[in-house]
């Protein structure tokens, strides 16, 4: 858990979903192991495809049969991959530990909170109210502004939906693309290690807070609080 000098107390906290808030990975696993018992073949190991889930279905179809964007027969994978996911979403997705508290506190705090995920919209929306997430001030999902995450696009659009200026959020996410899209939006980025964070170690991603645990996020925005307070006083 890495702190750097206090930064302002943030007026919203947009999340990544898949990583950050949900662990959807055992999910995401369970439906690309499907298509590849339907071949015939042995289960990819969990602990080989965790690390790919933030990564959605290129990363999966790369753990598990080695193929990639414009490779022969990925496609066909990729549509398969989906209907199989969206018939499972929720079977094995649960919160990670903490994150129901968390944004209990931002709550009560007088913070708003909202998602923004590279996640299409067709999984984002039926997901997200059986996990307990459809509260969220605002939802943003991969194909909401036709841009994804690197691109800055998606975190504006959530800074608006939730009428305030990017520089009054906080961006947490479980990979490169969160911290490079936080920082081109002009927000605070928080890099989470408690997610999926794939191949590239999230200490070199240049991420204003590197924390460890939902619970770490939660003292880090008391510390930020107190401090706040003090100064006022």
């Amino acid at each position: 858990m890495t702190f750097p000098t206090m930064m302002p107390a943030p007026r919203a906290i947009l999340f990544d979903l898949d990583g950050t808030l949900a662990d959807t990975a055992p999910d995401l696993a369970a439906a690309v192991n499907w298509l590849r018992t339907q071949r015939g073949l042995e289960p990819t190991p969990y602990e080989v495809l965790r690390p790919t889930a933030s990564a959605g279905a290129r990363g999966m179809i790369g753990a598990a049969f080695g193929l990639a964007p414009g490779d022969e027969g990925y496609e066909e994978l990729r549509l398969q991959w989906f209907d199989r996911y969206q018939s499972a979403m929720s079977d094995l997705t649960t919160l990670f530990e903490g994150v129901a508290e968390l944004l209990l506190e931002i709550e009560q705090a007088g913070m708003a909170w909202g998602i923004v995920t590279n996640k299409p919209a067709r999984f984002t929306d039926p997901l997200l109210p059986q996990i307990g997430l459809a509260h969220a001030g605002c939802i943003v999902s991969g194909d909401t502004t036709g841009f994804s995450k690197p691109h800055p696009a998606p975190l504006l659009e959530g800074a608006r939906r939730l009428g305030l200026a990017p520089e009054h959020c906080w961006y947490v996410g479980d990979d490169l693309r969160d911290i490079e899209a936080g920082r081109a939006a002009g927000m605070v980025t928080v890099a989470c290690a408690w997610g999926y964070c794939g191949a590239i170690e999230p200490s070199t991603w240049g991420a204003d807070y590197l924390l460890d645990t939902p619970s770490h996020l939660l003292e880090t925005l008391r510390a930020i609080g107190e401090a706040a307070r003090q100064a006022a006083a």
